[in-house]
């Protein structure tokens, strides 16, 4: 499983932080920063939560 983040449409609400802190990690100014590799294993349920918070659906799980 991979999760893509269009950083350009990142508002910086931080909620997919919020919703899986294990997984997704934010720049100084809140803003969601790009994965890198695959969703370890275990934090696929975290991944999927994290898109689902995001208002401006910038994440793609796939």
């Amino acid at each position: 499983m991979k999760v893509t983040i269009e950083t350009s449409s990142c508002s910086g609400h931080a909620r997919c932080a919020a919703a899986a802190p294990q997984l997704f990690r934010l720049d100084d100014d809140g803003y969601a920063l790009p994965l890198d590799g695959d969703v370890p294993e275990g934090l696929e349920q975290a991944a999927r939560d994290g898109a689902t918070a995001c208002p401006e659906r910038a994440i793609t799980v796939r």
